[in-house]
């Protein structure tokens, strides 16, 4: 019977897995096609659909679906606190939207790899919380491993890479700032409630936005949409794909643990790379590869050290 139920647990466990590498890879492949290969230039408009969807299907989700229990803002301060997370958040998702239109995704996922040297500085220059030197000394081959695959990228475009490493520190920047504006017991949001808050926030911010830098949005779209068939139905997946990976990755915390979502995410990019590669059959170099694998062994070895030293 004991056997039966962890049979179960573990089938139900790598399933959750299957499906958050699936969400995770696939919206990040689709932002790709849509904004390079279809022609569908527009980064802003494109992370205002993810955001609605992701206000509507969080909504769906712990209101009616009871995913997640619902979680009220008690206070003004509050709201002004998760209003200006949403802002970072925005930027972020943009920023590395309009990465995506400039460089390959193998090349925009080895910028991203460096997250965690970020997050250090961040949390270093905002809270004063240091690490063992150790664990500094593992973002050297992190940075290292970056500069080392720009030089060897045959597709480096530097508009595209100031975008990708802006959206890359823009995460890290949100991750330490929530736990800065969030840190009192009354005022922590689950990851759930968090984005159910956030999206809507994001879409208001977005939408002038897109009105503003985007005009032709609506007239192009149309345009793409005779052109491509199944414009519409991807740009519809690709947004419920962007809310899926969010609720993945709290369902995949919840059922197992921070440090086994933050493996899997360090396993995730060199999937990612791969099935890119294999599908945009975008040019590769020894040297691009080495040093996306330098920063690679940087953050897992930078993940540990924190381990080993908390």
């Amino acid at each position: 019977m004991l056997s039966s139920q962890l049979e179960k647990k573990g089938f139900f466990i790598a399933t959750l897995i299957t499906f958050w590498y699936s969400s995770n890879i696939g919206v990040l492949l689709l932002n790709k096609l849509l904004l390079s290969n279809y022609g569908f230039r527009f980064p802003i408009f494109l992370t205002m659909c993810h955001m609605t969807a992701c206000a509507v299907l969080s909504y769906v989700s712990i209101v009616f679906l009871k995913i997640a229990p619902f979680q009220r803002i008690k206070s003004r301060s509050q709201f002004f606190r998760i209003a200006t997370l949403s802002v970072v958040f925005c930027g972020s998702v943009v920023g590395g939207n309009i990465s995506l239109r400039y460089l390959p995704v193998s090349f925009n996922q080895a910028v991203g790899a460096t997250t965690p040297f970020f997050t250090a500085l961040f949390a270093y220059l905002m809270t004063r919380k240091q690490e063992a030197w150790v664990t500094y000394g593992c973002l050297v081959p992190v940075v290292t491993g970056v500069i080392i695959a720009s030089g060897g990228e045959p597709s480096f475009h530097l508009y595209g890479f100031i975008m990708c490493i802006g959206a890359t520190a823009a995460r890290a920047f949100k991750s330490v700032l929530q736990g800065v504006l969030l840190s009192s017991e009354g005022e922590k949001l689950n990851s759930m409630n968090l984005l159910l808050y956030m999206s809507p926030i994001a879409v208001l911010v977005l939408l002038p936005a897109a009105l503003v830098m985007e005009p032709n949005v609506v007239d192009v779209t149309m345009t793409l949409a005779t052109e491509h068939r199944y414009l519409g139905l991807l740009i519809l997946v690709n947004s419920a794909m962007a809310y899926g990976a969010n609720l993945l990755n709290f369902l995949v915390t919840k059922h197992t643990s921070a440090l086994t979502l933050q493996v899997l995410g360090n396993a995730k990019g060199a999937v990612a790379v791969v099935i890119s590669i294999l599908i945009f059959q975008n040019p590769v170099t020894f040297i691009g590869i080495a040093g996306y694998t330098m920063t690679v062994m940087g953050v897992v070895a930078y993940g540990e050290s924190k381990r080993r030293h908390k």
